[in-house]
């Protein structure tokens, strides 16, 4: 990768790499827009090689941006991605991982800290509240208070799938509805608790197919396990992907069998993805429109019931507008997100 290229491409702003060798930090920050206001940064905690983790950084910080955009919040987007220190795995004990991982972020905040009020730090995949309440001790740029967002995720997610569902398969209804889960880990787990007492009928696939397995046995009848590769191949509905990211790669497009996707994953598909879905008939509903639950629920302090209905509208609204106009949802949603940018960026800073 390129990386000036692919930076100038997706309109960044600023790309930093911050170190600290004691607590182990090796982070890339990556800060796509400030233009509606200081850039909100998912920090997760990865285990990725480093070309990977950045073009995952520069990915994510630009859904971040339209997906405050989409909602109305006066953000922008950033990404933070924490490589895992050996620290973590190396030392034993409560207190010696507590330690570890509180040096860990608190070193993280006070490089943060330096940058100004242009990013604001929160908690995204593999890191908790707890662990931006370390950060906080450093730099007041954190955002909001402590929040469960994998459960609002979760809820917006199943909130976003009916609204969706209404357009492309006639009823919001998901009684007897076939849904594929590709990735059972948290928001994974929790969406199909939703789905199942709603009466779907539930494929479940994950690299570690006892996690599957075991999901299966707790939620009972109507849920099948399936493997990552055969779940691709079987008739269903909607396929809802809510792994790390790039799970329905172009190669395996020609495979699905269903109607709609609709996720948590972070950029199940690449652009050459998104037009092969498009040829196919298939409605895609992109990630920033559907998982942002988590996000509104932290920003504005809501409830995940309360942030579920604000998915609810937008997506209802992305499917109506795309229906209207004969054009994919996911245009529609990055259009919406990309105009407020322009138009409330004309108005400058005062």
């Amino acid at each position: 990768m390129l990386m000036f290229d692919e930076m100038a491409a997706r309109g960044h702003e600023q790309l930093t790499l911050l170190t600290h060798a004691p607590s182990g930090l090796r982070a890339i920050l990556a800060v796509h827009s400030t233009v509606l206001g200081p850039a909100i940064a998912g920090c997760r905690l990865v285990t990725l090689d480093e070309p990977l983790a950045l073009r995952s950084a520069l990915e994510l910080s630009e859904a971040m941006t339209l997906k405050a955009a989409l909602y109305g919040l006066n953000h922008g987007g950033a990404a933070c991605l924490l490589l895992r220190p050996a620290q973590l795995d190396a030392e034993e004990g409560g207190d010696a991982q507590g330690h570890v991982r509180e040096a860990l972020f608190r070193s993280l905040g006070r490089k943060v800290s330096s940058l100004g009020s242009r990013v604001l730090l929160t908690e995204d995949a593999r890191v908790s509240g707890q662990d931006i309440a370390y950060a906080a001790q450093e730099t007041h740029h954190t955002l909001g208070m402590p929040t469960d967002t994998a459960a609002a995720t979760a809820y917006g997610v199943y909130r976003g799938i009916k609204a969706a569902a209404r357009h492309t398969l006639g009823n919001e209804s998901l009684r007897g509805v076939r849904i594929s889960i590709l990735g059972v880990g948290t928001v994974g787990t929790l969406l199909a608790g939703h789905l199942h007492r709603e009466g779907a009928r539930l494929n479940l696939a994950d690299t570690h197919p006892r996690k599957a397995q075991a999901l299966r046995d707790q939620l009972g009848a109507g849920v099948q396990v399936l493997g990552t590769e055969e779940v691709l191949d079987v008739p269903c509905d909607v396929m809802a992907p809510c792994t790390s990211g790039a799970s329905l790669r172009s190669r395996n497009i020609p495979r699905l069998q269903c109607r709609l996707i609709a996720g948590s994953e972070h950029h199940p598909l690449s652009r050459r993805a998104q037009e092969l879905v498009r040829e196919a008939g298939i409605t895609y509903i992109p990630d920033f429109a559907i998982n942002g639950a988590g996000l509104l629920a932290s920003a504005r302090q809501l409830s995940a019931e309360q942030a579920g209905e604000q998915i609810h509208e937008v997506v209802a609204r992305i499917s109506a507008l795309a229906e209207q106009h004969h054009k994919p949802p996911h245009l529609v949603a990055r259009r919406l997100a990309e105009r407020r940018i322009e138009l409330i960026g004309s108005l400058g800073h005062g």
